[in-house]
């Protein structure tokens, strides 16, 4: 669920945008925030649509980028063709690595705080500074491979 904090980080981004907090944003971003999983755009218009039934497929894609501008949202693009969203609950700014099943199309994310000197340590050796980083790891499940059944498989 949204803290108070973070809806008013929204707010104050859509106002420096030039934008209004309507019903409508706030429906999908609090769908948005409420979600424990990765999730995609058609995704979230179904949740946003059970807080707000007004909620339109234009405005839930217009608000995703915004979203993610504002870093209250991390957009995941496994190369499917189709991006995936999740709450940026990394207050902290841990790196975290992406491990995709290729089997099940489930997204794992988890911590790697290696990244952060990994990224810094080759941009300088460049006369760079680092803006962002991701590791993706694409892998397929070894119980599906040794017993024919997994059970993340939908």
């Amino acid at each position: 669920m949204s803290s108070p904090a973070s809806r008013d980080i929204f707010r104050k981004f859509l106002t420096r945008k030039g934008l209004r907090a309507t019903n409508q944003r706030l429906a999908i971003f609090d769908a948005a925030l409420a979600q424990p999983e990765h999730f995609t755009a058609e995704q979230l218009l179904d949740y946003a649509r059970t807080i707000d039934d007004s909620v339109s497929r234009a405005t839930v894609y217009r608000t995703l980028p915004i979203m993610t501008e504002s870093a209250l949202l991390r957009e995941v693009d496994i190369g499917s063709g189709e991006k995936f969203y999740r709450p940026n609950r990394d207050g902290d700014g841990t790196q975290v690595a992406q491990v995709v099943c290729l089997d099940c199309d489930k997204i794992y994310e988890i911590s790697a705080p290696f990244m952060s000197w990994y990224g810094s340590t080759v941009s300088s050796k460049l006369g760079l500074t680092p803006v962002r980083q991701r590791l993706q790891v694409s892998a397929h499940c070894n119980r599906l491979r040794d017993t024919g059944t997994c059970p993340r498989r939908g």
